[in-house]
Order: C-alpha cells, then structure tokens, then sequence
C-alpha cells in the first residue's frame, strides 16, 4: 500500500464527464489499496471566466478580491469529484485550501506556501476516505484566502506529497509524459520514461510547458518522486521525474530540446566603458520588475562597449522605453532591438561528463544557415537566440542531429 497524491489539470476535470472519468481512475487506485490525495485544478477556462468578470466590475481588480473570486473555480471542482466518488461508492471528502490550511504569505495572486497542517487529511486517510483538495489556493496568517498564481495547483499537489512524505505525486494532464522536445514540432519526438529533477527544471524554464517551474523546484527540494501521467490514457506509465542516482547509467547525453518563442533582444550601442555600467544599465529594468535572461557585452578599441540582452517579448516596449532613459544618462549612441526573436536549448546531464556537444550544437546550425545571435551555457544545458522564423527548423535537426528520436540502448 502507498500513499499517493494525484493531481488532475482543468482539462481532465473539463466536464461533468470528465469529472466522473476521473473518479473512476481513483476509485482503481483506491482499489488497490492505495491511500489517496486527489488535488484538482478548476474546469478548463474556469479562472479565465473568473478574471474577464471581476475585470468587467473593476477595471483592476483589488488582489485580495480577485482571489477570493478565482478560488471559487477549484471549490466548485473538488465539490462535484467528491459526489463523483460518493456515486460510485468510494468515500471521499473535499477541502478548500484554507480548510486543509495551506499556509502562505500574503502576496495575493502569486503566494508562496510557508507551511500544511496535514493533520486532518491523515485522519481522513485513516478512515479510509479519498481526500480531495482544491490546487491553487491558500490563506495567509490573517485568514485571508490566497491563490499561488498560474498553474499552481501543480505546486499544491508537490507541497501536499512533502507534507506527507507521500510514495509518489502524480501530475495527470492532457499529454502522455515528458518528450524529447514537441511533438507537434518534431513528430518524432520520443516521450522519456525517467528525467531527472534538474534537467527537468532547465527544461520547465526554458519553455517547456508540462510542469510550472515552481512545481519541480518544489519536489527536487523535499525529495517528492514526480510522475506525468495523462488523464485520457489508461495502462500509461508516463514520465518519472526522480533522482540522477536512480536514472540508469546509460542515460544519453541529451534529454531533450526545450524552446520559447516569447523572447526580445534588445540592444545598447555606444556605452561608454566603466565600472558599475551594466548595474546603471539593468539596475532600471529590474527595478520595472521586468526579468532579463542572455546578456552580452562586446567591448570595442574606442573605449566603448555594446551591451545586449534579451526580455520577455511582452516586455519589449516597455524595456526599450526606459532604455532611452539610460541611454541619455549613460551618454550612450543609441537603443534598438529585435522583437522577433526565439530560444533553442539542448538539456542532459549527460553533458557534465562528454565534450563537444557546444561545436555539435553550432555546427548543425551553421550547415541550415541559421546564425547564432546569443549563447548562455550551465553546467547541462547550452541555450541559443535565433530569428524566431527559424525556430522550428532549428528544433528539428537539432532533435536529429543528437538522434533523440532514437530509443537508447
């Protein structure tokens, strides 16, 4: 017998149908003698609906309000899977967030979780009932309700899994498990059978949209196994996220290829060359709260220096007009930048103990034409900017040139 957290996204729960499939899923489990924690998400388009009403009474929502607007999505879920569960003979009882206390701060529409009093989910278990739990949400110490921000119901089911020392969270969604890169890119793509925790961060922050960031960050902490799974495929055994000691030794050297088209480059010319210029440069950018990823600095004969870096492609506009600010502060020549830009990067940790995969890397992309505008490395993963109409092309003979498409032996 194990204990098991499982969390279901808004499209497994999209439908009274889909709600009754997944009562059925846990009603298996639960057969087999697992305890389990069932964390839902609201339905699909659920918190959308929530935020365009509350936009059409305040223009800007009061963020205490709006979460306790948004919150109502998941309660009504864990609601109708616990009646789910009671029409076919399982005993269940659902939580809010602030009924189990899922502690957080009080940064309202993106809280942090602090602490879970777990107490009353154990003794539910104990008595043999399926404990459902409404993701995304908490209450601060003044009882405020909370919400984690988007996709934090992933971040409720680790949280819940760490506060249970559970065997395994288990994260259904609407695709399969965890691929070599995109599918619809790649129709090769091959979907893996383990990753570990850190490629599999490099991978979330690079682009890959099957866990939020902060779910794996999360679970690599305290140690929570993860396991992908789909909700609309039975006998699937997904994707493990787990440790580099449990991964096989022959673990190739890349996982796979992460991308992100939402990227913006944008560049300062003519910087003069002194200490302290790139804090006078990115210290009003952070300030805006806008988040910076590549930088480079090219430093000319002349005593001056070009200074490049790439932003979120929302926040293009907004980071060229407090450029010019800078510009007329530091006395440099000139602003410009590149919307249409895109991320490529190759992920393994394969990588810490092969040479050659940087040259590869740029080889390959050199024979398809494709220039290289930015490189960022770490210790498993090289990441480069191109024109964004390369993106795909890019993706895909990189996916064919380190031959993922490819079962290791």
């Amino acid at each position: 017998m194990a204990l098991i957290v499982q969390k279901y996204g808004g499209t497994s729960v999209g439908s009274p149908e889909r709600i009754k499939n997944v009562a059925k899923r846990v009603a298996r489990a639960h057969a087999q003698g697992h305890q389990l924690v069932v964390v839902v998400s609201a339905m699909s388009g659920e918190t959308n609906r929530l935020v365009a009403l509350a936009k059409e009474v305040q223009a800007k929502p009061d963020p205490r309000e709006l979460d306790v607007v948004i919150s109502t999505g998941e309660q009504v879920t864990i609601g109708l899977l616990s009646m789910a569960l009671q029409e076919i003979g399982i005993k269940a009882r659902s939580y809010t967030g602030p009924q189990v206390r899922i502690l957080t701060d009080n940064s309202y529409t993106k809280a942090r979780i602090l602490k879970i009093d777990e107490e009353p989910i154990r003794r539910d278990l104990d008595d043999g009932c399926v404990v459902v739990v409404a993701g995304f949400q908490g209450v601060d110490d003044a009882g405020n309700i909370t919400t984690l921000g988007r996709g934090g119901s992933d971040t409720t089911g680790v949280a819940l899994a760490a506060a249970l020392s559970a065997d395994e969270c288990q994260i259904y969604t609407d695709v399969d498990g965890v691929y070599t890169t995109d599918p619809r890119i790649v129709p090769e793509a091959r979907k893996l059978d383990t990753i570990t925790f850190e490629e599999m961060l490099e991978m979330a922050s690079l682009g890959s949209k099957v866990l939020q960031i902060r779910s794996v960050e999360f679970a690599g902490k305290y140690k929570v196994r993860l396991r992908v799974l789909s909700s609309f495929k039975e006998e699937c055994e997904g994707t493990l996220i787990t440790f580099e000691e449990d991964i096989k030794m022959e673990q190739p050297i890349i996982s796979g290829i992460a991308f992100s088209r939402d990227e913006a480059k944008v560049t300062i010319q003519g910087v003069p060359d002194r200490p302290g210029i790139a804090y006078q440069i990115l210290g009003p950018v952070a300030e805006a709260n806008i988040d910076v990823d590549m930088i480079i600095q090219n430093v000319g004969q002349d005593g001056s220096t070009d200074f490049s870096f790439t932003v979120p492609r929302a926040e293009y506009d907004r980071t060229l007009s407090i450029l010019e600010g800078v510009k007329t502060h530091v006395k440099a020549r000139e602003v410009h930048g590149d919307r249409a830009m895109a991320k490529v990067s190759v992920v393994g940790v394969g990588m810490r103990s092969h040479v050659g995969i940087a040259s590869r890397m740029f080889r390959t992309l050199a024979e398809e034409g494709i220039n290289i505008q930015m490189i960022s490395t770490s210790e498993i993963k090289i990441s480069v900017v191109v024109d964004e109409k390369y993106l795909e092309l890019a993706v895909r003979v990189l996916h064919k040139a380190f031959e993922l498409d490819h079962q290791p032996s």
